[in-house]
């Protein structure tokens, strides 16, 4: 054989390693594609596959200018991934620690951990990977997303409460450990609040294992104003009170979601994305509130606080005309950026007391007993009762009248009674009307139900049906014993004088916005029914102004509240004091809760100006007595100087024109006015 060609020994040597290749390969090949296959198309997709969770922003609530009360703040969840920092960036990490402001020693253990035992947890909510709840877009591998995608559609899909992740604390660990039982560090948490101009310097670092993601935290830029009503959202993202809770569906949005592959380094391979749903920002919420007059009323709260140190206190501010509520405060409050920081012992402090508890309103009452008999034609303003009278015959028996705060020796108009608040006269008026009718009255103007106010979970308030009366109850109630009401009852009932003899539902939300910026809904005032006529309703409002009239009269001044006038205003308003059940032990050992003369909760309600009424504001003071003089709290010494400086102030910021107007030392009336 020519010594060009290789021998026969070599071309078979070759031809049984090419073989033994092809043998190996084909075997590996069905090892890869058949026996291996399950387990291997797993890894490939964990290495290259992803579904990536865009939450959406949740929407803002406004005040009635658009001054934001409630937002969603754009931060960074920075995380760091052990296993890819690199040796030469490790002088860069002092730049980091400052940049966080976290010692440097306590980074560079966080940095320098790559392994931790395996101990498997649901992954927590403020963990980087998985609080979508919070605004963070997530990444998980299709095994991890299943859940998700299985239940529902993604946008509306809740990753963080349906993908169990193996983490301890806000550590990400690998799925596998190595033979001490360790699993590999893939994500650890540096902060949870990085400002975005912040991250953007970390950014310049560049420092390879070091990322962020996007989440929204909820924060409230006037920490305690209006907390009652704006609520908040925990942190768990989930809106736990007041108008967060009461509006989610609009304030909430919809998640997005998108699907796709990453190469080797983790980044996302764009072209190869399969499905793509965009996130759907919430919508705003617009309240009546107005911010300044909500921060007035709150400030006048704190002198109140300051001065007899209440048990709890609460004004509202209203708008007559429309039901919508303009300022609604409570003492105690809370902060709503630290709400979670409320002392166990405090958290009452976060009850809207205004709608969520009940107090007997009082004097203020009588104003139903007076409308009610005048509506119904039974008497006129200057109809006449004996008022010194401690007995009366009614329906065949004879009724104990309650005490009086002057004696009257005297009949007393209809007029009289209101303004110098007579118990007996009230009680006449009922009776003139009957139980039943009375009754109807009461319930016609809001009390023993609901007004359908939105958030602060409010109470019906109590008050007995007729058939459940004892002999004592035509006699009390009147003059507002007996019944127990919710301050935005009473608060409404008053506005139906003030409305022309309307009883408004109270509103406080004005209209929901989309992302946008355009309105998607408006709400108007909601007229519930009419109560009394308008000519019932202007009467009314003559007698009230009387309340704060200073005229001198053989009883003393007019009305029982003159601290309430306003020069050349028409205030129109009634007062209330009651007594306050509390706790005595009697002889025997028994407690029982009884009348107190030492603590009561007293009021001032009234509206302004009396012929054409603009604002209501109610003043409701819970046991002011131990800072009073004499040990006793009046509404015309505690809640109605309040009301009158509240007045004073909206009078000039809602542009309130005054009815009358001096000219030397005669009063003349202006237009709209009565003289």
């Amino acid at each position: 054989m020519s010594k060009g060609f290789a021998s026969t020994y070599r071309i078979v040597l070759l031809a049984a390693g090419i073989l033994v290749c092809f043998v190996g390969l084909g075997a590996r090949l069905v090892f890869l594609h058949v026996i291996d296959r399950e387990e291997l198309v797993r890894y490939v997709d964990k290495a290259r596959r992803q579904i990536i969770v865009e939450s959406a922003r949740r929407g803002d609530i406004l005040d009635t200018n658009g001054a934001i009360l409630a937002t969603s703040r754009s931060l960074i969840v920075l995380g760091a991934d052990p296993q890819s920092l690199r040796p030469e960036d490790e002088k860069k990490w002092p730049q980091l620690a400052e940049l966080l402001g976290v010692p440097l020693s306590d980074l560079t253990t966080i940095l320098t951990t790559k392994t931790r035992a395996a101990t498997p947890v649901h992954l927590s909510a403020s963990a980087a990977s998985a609080p979508a709840s919070a605004g963070v877009a997530i990444t998980f591998t299709p095994e991890r997303a299943a859940a998700v995608t299985a239940k529902a559609e993604p946008a509306a899909a809740k990753p963080a409460d349906s993908v169990a992740a193996e983490t301890t604390d806000d550590t990400v660990l690998d799925d596998t450990a190595n033979e001490k039982g360790e699993r590999l560090i893939r994500w650890a948490k540096l902060s949870e609040s990085v400002e975005e101009s912040t991250y953007t310097k970390i950014e310049a670092l560049d420092i390879k294992g070091i990322y962020g993601q996007r989440v929204y935290r909820r924060a409230y830029p006037h920490n305690t104003l209006a907390a009652h009503l704006i609520g908040y959202v925990n942190k768990q993202g989930e809106a736990a009170a007041g108008m967060e809770r009461y509006a989610d569906f609009y304030l909430h949005g919809r998640d997005g979601w998108r699907e796709g592959e990453r190469d080797g380094l983790r980044r996302e391979l764009a072209q190869f994305r399969t499905r793509d749903v965009p996130a759907s920002d919430g919508y705003s919420v617009t309240l009546s509130i107005d911010s300044n007059i909500q921060h007035m009323a709150e400030e006048e709260l704190d002198v109140i606080a300051k001065k007899y140190s209440p048990v709890k206190a609460t004004v509202i501010v209203s708008d007559p005309r429309t039901g919508f509520i303009l300022a609604m405060a409570n003492y105690p409050s809370f902060n709503l950026n630290d709400y979670n920081k409320v002392p166990k012992d405090e958290e009452g402090s976060m009850r809207n007391v205004a709608v969520a508890d009940m107090y007997e309103p009082g004097s203020v009452f009588k104003i139903v007993a007076a409308s009610g008999a005048l509506n119904e034609g039974l008497v006129t303003s200057a109809s006449r009762f004996d008022c010194s009278i401690d007995k009366i015959d009614y329906k065949g028996k004879t009724r104990s009248l309650p005490g009086e705060d002057h004696h009257f020796d005297e009949p007393l108009s209809v007029a009289e009674i209101i303004s110098h608040s007579s118990n007996r006269g009230a009680d006449q008026l009922a009776m003139k009307m009957g139980e039943d009718r009375f009754y109807d009255y009461a319930r016609a103007f809001g009390f023993g139900q609901l007004t359908g106010f939105p958030v602060g979970g409010e109470i019906v308030g109590s008050m007995a049906s007729p058939a459940k009366w004892d002999g004592l109850t035509i006699t009390r109630m009147p003059m507002g014993q007996s019944i127990a009401a919710t301050p935005l009852q009473m608060h409404m009932a008053m506005g139906v004088i003030a409305s022309g003899g309307y009883l408004l539902r109270p509103q406080i939300i004005t209209q929901i916005t989309d992302a946008g910026g355009e309105a998607v809904y408006r709400y108007s005032s909601i007229v519930k029914h009419r109560v009394v006529t308008t000519e019932t309703a202007r009467t009314m409002a003559r007698l009230l102004q009387g309340v704060v009239s200073n005229r001198p009269t053989r009883y003393g001044t007019e009305g029982t509240a003159p601290e309430a006038a306003i020069p050349n205003y028409e205030v129109a308003g009634k007062t209330g004091t009651t007594q306050k059940y509390m706790p005595v032990t009697m002889a025997n050992g028994t407690v029982r809760n009884l009348p107190s003369k030492t603590h009561h909760v007293v009021s001032f309600v009234g509206f302004l100006p009396a012929s054409n009424p603009q604002i209501e504001i109610s003043v409701i003071v819970d046991d002011a007595d131990a800072r009073s003089p004499n040990g006793v709290a009046y509404g015309a010494k505690v809640a109605a100087p309040s009301f009158k400086h509240l007045a004073e102030q909206l009078i000039p910021y809602r542009n309130i024109k005054p009815v009358y107007e001096t000219t030397g030392t005669t009063m003349m009336a202006v237009a709209g006015g009565r003289p």
